[in-house]
């Protein structure tokens, strides 16, 4: 994932809601959401390395990874997708994970960060730094906790789908030059080789159980289709 902002033990009935686009290249394979035949989860699958950028597991257990864009990085190594799976396959109870969130990163160094109640950001850098599409989106989040709007997540994925560029005084410098900042600054990314490939919103409520939904894009954001699945139901 590319662009994550979540609610942790912020609302009355999910522990969980957490709203994210996945940016990867078009050329990429990968198998849109669905419950995996050969693990206990309901996930995309990254046809590439075999992981996924986001899984939720029936007892509960929810993972997702992004990458810290760095150009000079060349991101070798196992993938970040594997990682989810080492997770969503893990032993502990429902209730002894579902009591507690964490943040694992490995840039600027390796380390572990318990997640506080309350909305977070994350996108291609450190946890919670304040991009103007991360901001906004952790903004329209909490704004939707405001609102009391019950399960109607139509303004969330509205916010997963905005195409708007961040001024250039607002703009991060990782190191790709202006103009991929400026392409790269919009929740919703349009591209013919790169671009916004998912949208998904994850809801778990505080006994593990809820929904999880997938958006799919092609190339120039071409709407591919939506799943939805429910979690902490068997096959």
């Amino acid at each position: 994932m590319c662009l994550i902002a979540f609610a942790w033990n912020a609302h009355p009935h999910w522990r969980l809601l957490l709203a994210g686009n996945r940016d990867e290249f078009h050329a990429r394979p990968s198998a849109a959401l669905a419950r995996w035949s050969d693990m206990p989860i309901l996930a995309g699958r990254d046809l590439e390395a075999g992981g996924t950028w986001l899984g939720v597991s029936d007892s509960g257990r929810c993972s997702v990874v992004t990458n810290v864009r760095d150009p000079t990085d060349p991101q070798l190594g196992r993938s970040r997708g594997l990682l989810a799976l080492d997770y969503l396959g893990g032993a502990a109870s429902a209730e002894v994970h579902a009591s507690h969130a964490y943040y694992l990163g490995n840039r600027p160094e390796p380390r572990a960060q318990p997640i506080t109640a309350g909305v977070h950001g994350l996108s291609n850098a450190d946890f919670n730094t304040p991009w103007p599409k991360t901001r906004i989106l952790m903004q329209r989040l909490q704004a939707w906790l405001d609102s009391d709007s019950g399960d109607d997540v139509a303004p969330l994925f509205d916010a997963l789908a905005d195409e708007h560029v961040a001024a250039d005084a607002e703009l991060p410098d990782t190191g790709v030059g202006l103009e991929r900042e400026r392409w790269l600054s919009s929740a919703f990314i349009r591209g013919e080789q790169y671009g916004t490939r998912a949208s998904t919103i994850v809801a778990l409520d505080y006994q593990g159980r809820g929904w999880l939904t997938e958006r799919r894009f092609g190339r120039q954001g071409h709407y591919e289709g939506e799943t939805t699945l429910r979690v902490g139901e068997s096959k």
